[in-house]
């Protein structure tokens, strides 16, 4: 991640843009997951709001990142498998507080869903949607809102010129055209591409600030472990009667094979669990439909299998649904874990070779232009907006643009505006 400081007076303008503010001391773990608890708390709306809730909470309002270096790290996270929010999460607490830096932001953002979630798995209970429509929906404004403060916000800083802009538009063009992973595969590389034959000359404008090497011998490890576990795995779950190993394998599995994160991640699970016959249909489609409901990654959803996967045990099933929900959850996150511990180091390497820094421009102007796609469907015609939800939306907008309070605060003042117009 970003941080060397440019020299001259030249730079000066620049450094208002891309120039991370680290605190003197620098940042402590218990600071990294008090921060990323509260995110996991307040963070609903599904992957790309929470790509805007971490732009506002450590580009726009700690300024310890820039604009540009996030944006390589968001690119870095479309582009291998795995909750892409999630990994972009571990990749800032990497950048913030190294290898213990990247487990606590994780813990801290994934814990809270992840804690519901099961307790709902060991009731063997869904929730009645209905009964908190309106919570749900002001929740759901709120998110629209951030998202657009944080779309605007990254295409000022990443789309300044015409050629990126025009690089933005056709990247959401096309992703509204085909959303498809093979379509946000083209516009990623697409966007390289286009940085490379066209964007060389911006380098020296758009400079951003290096990064503290990281050893390459853990990258290597956690690579390799990423993909011996993909192969160890299944055979260990040939030889254990007991099926814990056919379990982590299936949860494991679902995490590392899947590209574009979120919602993608359900028809493997599915097979995982369904399949074999461990969960029924029904308790399936309800942990789902309260995987809605909560904060944080779609992925959490794993604690609810896991717990439900023994329940009605007893008391002592209580214990073992606890424990079979923390491995669950582990085993789907580990491989997204694994990626970032063993890309970036390799990525902090490469991404500042000029020649790659003119790629990189043109990655992010594309990013821009599929979170604009995204912003637009499904957030945006799945919420069926009226004149009020659109008002709404562009009161969260004003309050986070002129920051008249906390965006947790806004998070909190949607569920209960949501209640009240629901109730009345």
């Amino acid at each position: 991640m970003p941080d060397m400081t440019p020299k001259g007076d030249a730079a000066e303008d620049q450094n208002k843009n891309h120039t991370p503010a680290m605190p003197a001391d620098g940042v402590g773990l218990w600071q990294i997951f008090l921060i990323f608890l509260r995110l996991g708390l307040t963070s609903f709306g599904g992957p790309v709001a929470h790509i805007g809730y971490f732009r506002e909470e450590f580009v726009a309002r700690r300024k310890w990142l820039s604009d540009a270096g996030y944006a390589d790290l968001v690119a870095l996270c479309q582009f291998v498998p795995g909750p892409a929010s999630s990994q972009v999460g571990m990749g800032i607490g990497m950048a913030l507080g190294g290898l213990r830096g990247s487990l606590v932001a994780w813990l801290g953002f994934t814990m809270p869903s992840a804690i519901v979630l099961a307790a709902l798995g060991m009731a063997f209970v869904g929730i009645d949607l209905g009964s908190i429509d309106g919570v749900i929906r002001g929740l759901k404004l709120v998110a629209v809102g951030v998202v657009i403060h944080a779309l605007l916000g990254m295409a000022r800083s990443l789309c300044p010129d015409i050629p990126r802009a025009i690089l933005a538009v056709l990247a959401a063009g096309l992703m509204i055209a085909s959303d498809t992973v093979l379509a946000q595969f083209a516009v990623i590389l697409g966007g390289m591409v286009a940085g490379l034959l066209l964007l060389k000359n911006k380098v020296a404008d758009d400079a951003d600030r290096g990064s503290a090497p990281r050893s390459a011998t853990g990258a290597i490890v956690a690579l390799g472990a990423f993909f011996a576990l993909l192969v160890v795995l299944p055979v260990l779950a040939r030889l254990d009667p007991t099926g814990l190993f056919a379990v982590i394998d299936g949860f494991y599995r679902s995490g590392a094979l899947v590209f574009g994160g979120g919602h993608v991640v359900l028809p493997l699970l599915q097979n995982a669990v369904v399949t074999p016959g461990w969960i029924d249909t029904e308790t399936f489609l309800a942990g789902y439909g309260a995987t809605q409901a909560v904060p944080g990654p779609i992925f959490t959803f794993a604690a609810y299998l896991g717990a439900a996967l023994h329940t009605g045990a007893g008391g002592s099933g209580i214990v073992v649904s606890a424990l079979t929900a923390l491995v669950t959850l582990v085993a789907i996150f580990l491989p997204a874990w694994l990626l970032v511990v063993g890309l970036l180091p390799f990525w902090d390497r490469v991404r500042h070779i000029p020649s790659m820094r003119a790629g990189l421009m043109g990655v992010n102007a594309a990013v821009v232009g599929l979170l604009a796609a995204v912003l637009y469907d499904p957030i945006w015609t799945g919420a069926n907006l009226d004149i009020f939800d659109i008002g709404c939306v562009i009161l969260v907008f004003a309050i986070l643009q002129w920051r008249i309070v906390p965006v947790w605060a806004v998070v909190g003042l949607g569920a209960v505006v949501g209640y009240l117009v629901g109730f009345f």
